[in-house]
């Protein structure tokens, strides 16, 4: 676990108060050997950063519904520029109406695109939801593959889609999952100055254990979501703003 203070009076030790501006913050990191502020480097504020937000976010882990390889994949297909709200209440419809690749690949066009209509890009994610489910059937056996490779060449996977299979279906990590949410904040935190996914991906996987990464990506979501918001981020209420360098309780600049 690791532990803080506060060079303020009054600070109690492993909790994380709010000193006011121009106080400086002081973390131990998890050796206990050195103290991190937000002006250390990546790789010390990193781990310290990964454990805060793991005991403040307990429950941070994939929010599309799923009850199996298949239903993963194509919610997560459906998910681009949509909330996971939406899809969840969409797929509960698709998943009961063509259950399995079988059915959605022997459907019309046109029906899948009623079902899905309410999400954007609904046309497209129809299209490559069917192309899918068809290479599934005539290469795969109807299993969703299992590989990073096999996985993006199916029509409309990208790196990242298949990174959100391979981790949650398959518990293999391939690689830590860059939506907008992850990228934002790893901007901020200065884990990257990147802007394109794959690099910043290159510049996440650098910094923490493999065996932790799909956790990385979920503690960044849900953080982003709940608290790093893109244009009012709440630092205030934020457990790991003393380590943050685009804190604007600390009057810094953003490099969202």
């Amino acid at each position: 676990m690791t532990s803080g203070s506060v060079t303020e009076q009054g600070g109690e030790e492993g909790v994380v108060v709010d000193p006011g501006a121009g106080a400086e913050v002081v973390l131990d990191d998890p050796s206990g050997s050195a103290a991190i502020t937000r002006a250390r480097g990546k790789t010390l504020r990193a781990p310290v950063i990964l454990e805060l937000l793991a005991e403040a976010l307990p429950d941070a882990t994939i929010a599309l519904d799923f009850s199996d390889r298949w239903e993963l994949l194509a919610a997560t297909l459906l998910s681009a520029q949509s909330t996971d709200v939406k899809v969840n209440e969409v797929t509960a419809v698709l998943f009961r109406e063509l259950p399995g690749p079988e059915a959605v690949a022997a459907a019309p066009l046109e029906r899948i695109e009623e079902l899905i209509g309410s999400l954007g890009l609904y046309r497209q994610k129809a299209r490559n939801l069917r192309a899918t489910a068809a290479l599934l059937l005539e290469r795969h056996g109807g299993e969703v593959p299992g590989t990073m490779a096999e996985l993006v060449a199916l029509p409309g996977v990208a790196r990242k889609t298949a990174n959100v299979v391979l981790s949650n279906g398959f518990g293999r990590h391939e690689g830590i999952v860059v939506d907008t949410h992850v990228a934002r904040l790893a901007r901020r935190l200065r884990f990257t100055r990147e802007s394109d996914p794959v690099r910043i991906e290159r510049d996440l996987v650098r910094l923490f254990p493999r065996e932790r990464w799909l956790e990385v990506s979920d503690l960044l979501i849900h953080h982003g979501r709940r608290t790093c918001h893109a244009r009012a981020p709440r630092c205030g209420a934020c457990v790991i703003e003393p380590l943050c360098p685009s804190s604007q309780a600390a009057g810094l600049t953003d490099k969202r």
